[in-house]
């Protein structure tokens, strides 16, 4: 049966993130030939529209309000139930980011339905989808059925292939919401992250642990992964010593990523950390101990001094880019 799937598309910085188009891809699959709605949420979003509809969505619907201007679940809820009360949908889309993993369980609970989280496959389509998500910090995948109810589930960035973007047509229309009572107002961000690319959705990273052995020495791999489009990431033990932030912390208890190359560079390979990255499409290790952990689940192993070895590939890049 054809299902009407509504779609959380999100903004970053003023541009749509990446999984907004990989939660379209994911909607269609699971609409079985129905229509795909894409949501907008913020207090200027409108022009977002086509650039959804280009990616696959057939309709897009935005709701605009001074409380949207940052992401409050209070705020978000009100409006994204507005449009879930006028559009009826059969099956709901999120990417499993921060705010997707912190609205959904609201939604869900509200629409009194099941959700299915960090999806990173979908076999099938329609009533016949099988959603692919890990289970036990990585170590085995389990395969989930919707058999009744709202189809609701999150997709992990960079595992929904998006569809091509092509010229497409597609209506986009507005909703009003008053947006009352809300126990949370966000005045200003201050952003203690790195600017650039977003780590949970980067193509590349290269990532520090202790090894790297001080903020400083955090500089040649921020060159590499500037040069490679990409983004620095770091284990627990690095932010533990005060080397990065926080923010750019992988592993189980840090951003779970999943890029198409993951250079890890004085990295043991804790078990924490193995869990936030041991899915990426190709693994560099660079570490001086041949014994470390992190080179059973490389691709590629480098037993060196990683302030040799950066350098070098860098320059080799270079050469070639």
């Amino acid at each position: 049966m054809a299902k009407k799937v509504l779609v959380l598309a999100e903004t970053r910085e003023g541009a749509l993130r990446n999984v907004s188009f990989e939660a379209i891809a994911a909607a269609k699959q699971l609409s079985g030939g129905g229509e795909v709605v894409a949501v907008l949420l913020g207090d200027a979003v409108s022009d977002f529209g086509q650039e959804l509809v280009n990616y696959g969505a057939d309709r897009v619907v935005t709701v605009e309000h001074p409380h949207l201007k940052h992401y409050t679940s209070d705020g978000y809820g009100q409006a994204f139930m507005a449009i879930v009360e006028q559009e009826s949908p059969e099956a709901l889309v999120f990417g499993h980011t921060a705010v997707g993993k912190d609205l959904s369980p609201k939604i869900a609970s509200k629409l009194q339905t099941g959700l299915i989280s960090d999806v990173t496959a979908i076999e099938g389509e329609g009533d016949d989808a099988v959603f692919v998500r890990p289970i036990y910090s990585g170590k085995a995948f389990e395969k989930v059925k919707n058999k009744e109810g709202v189809s609701f589930i999150t997709v992990r960035p960079n595992n929904i292939t998006p569809l091509a973007k092509e010229e497409r047509s597609g209506d986009i229309s507005s909703l009003s919401v008053d947006i009352t009572n809300l126990r949370t107002i966000i005045k200003n961000v201050v952003r203690k992250s790195t600017e650039g690319v977003d780590l949970s959705e980067a193509k590349v990273i290269v990532a520090g642990g202790r090894g790297v052995k001080s903020a400083d020495g955090f500089a040649p791999l921020q060159e590499l992964a500037n040069l490679l489009g990409g983004a620095v990431g770091a284990s627990r033990g690095a932010c533990d010593a005060d080397y990065v932030d926080y923010s750019l912390q992988i592993g189980q208890t840090g951003k779970v990523v999943t890029p198409d190359l993951y250079i890890a560079a004085g990295i043991s390979g804790a078990i924490q950390h193995l869990a936030g990255m041991s899915n990426s499409k190709v693994i560099v290790a660079i570490n001086k101990d041949p014994e470390a952990n992190i080179f059973k689940v490389a691709d590629y192993g480098i037993v060196g001094d990683l302030f040799e070895v950066i350098p070098m590939l860098t320059e080799e890049f270079k050469k070639v880019m």
